[in-house]
């Protein structure tokens, strides 16, 4: 399959409805509307795709860009390629679901993702902790360094009030998953989720609400959740 092909079959699974739900998250135009779930069907004939991918996320079509993640071949992109990747992404379903997660399936994935934390910007940084969630629920304990992490934990306690809307969500669900999916440092990661208190968001110019990821780590601790690992960071 081509651009041109795919674009059209995306076009085709379109729903005005699903656009709404995207467009109310922070989605722009043009997007068609594709349930994530419509996209497999397209993946079957595409398989990974990595030119095919760079094409499809410089339309900047919401729905293209997305699909460009599915079929991406992250261990063939560059930490430039991510760069402009992540240049792309213009709100968070973009940083956090696409470009984080392809990242995540790189052998670079840490090296990038420590720049982006470090770079002030709000989706750069949400990316980059979000990039560790999807590697931590993935990869084993072993491919990661209990004192960076336990670092990282210290940062996300004494910044994650201060940071940026979205990055706030990323650092949140950062201290969650390495309460559950990290095992060596359960223990502190729940003593910093408890530091740490309820975390306020704004949703929207007049709502707001509160993350508080020592009440989600005892929900998973209660699901008997702790030490859980996914197959696969990509569906």
């Amino acid at each position: 399959m081509n651009l041109e092909m795919v674009m059209a079959e995306l076009e085709s699974l379109g729903k005005e409805r699903t656009k709404k739900i995207y467009m109310s998250g922070g989605a722009r135009e043009p997007l068609f509307g594709v349930a994530t779930g419509a996209m497999k069907p397209i993946f079957k004939k595409t398989k990974i795709n990595q030119e095919l991918a760079e094409q499809l996320y410089a339309t900047g079509n919401y729905d293209a860009m997305y699909f460009a993640g599915i079929i991406a071949d992250p261990k063939a992109m560059t930490a430039a390629d991510f760069e402009r990747w992540i240049d792309g992404a213009y709100f968070y379903m973009l940083s956090d679901y696409v470009v984080a997660v392809t990242l995540a399936e790189a052998d670079i994935a840490q090296e990038v993702a420590d720049k982006w934390i470090q770079s002030g910007d709000e989706l750069r940084m949400s990316a980059g902790w979000s990039c560790y969630c999807w590697l931590l629920g993935n990869r084993p304990d072993a491919e990661f360094s209990a004192p960076k992490l336990a670092r990282m934990l210290e940062t996300a306690k004494h910044t994650i009030h201060d940071a940026p809307e979205r990055t706030k969500y990323a650092m949140n669900q950062f201290i969650y998953t390495v309460a559950v999916s990290y095992v060596p440092l359960h223990e502190l990661a729940v003593e910093t989720a408890h530091a740490a208190g309820p975390v306020e968001v704004k949703k929207g110019e007049k709502k707001q609400t509160f993350l508080r990821a020592s009440e989600t780590i005892q929900k998973a601790v209660e699901k008997g959740q702790i030490g859980f690992k996914r197959k696969h960071v990509r569906c």
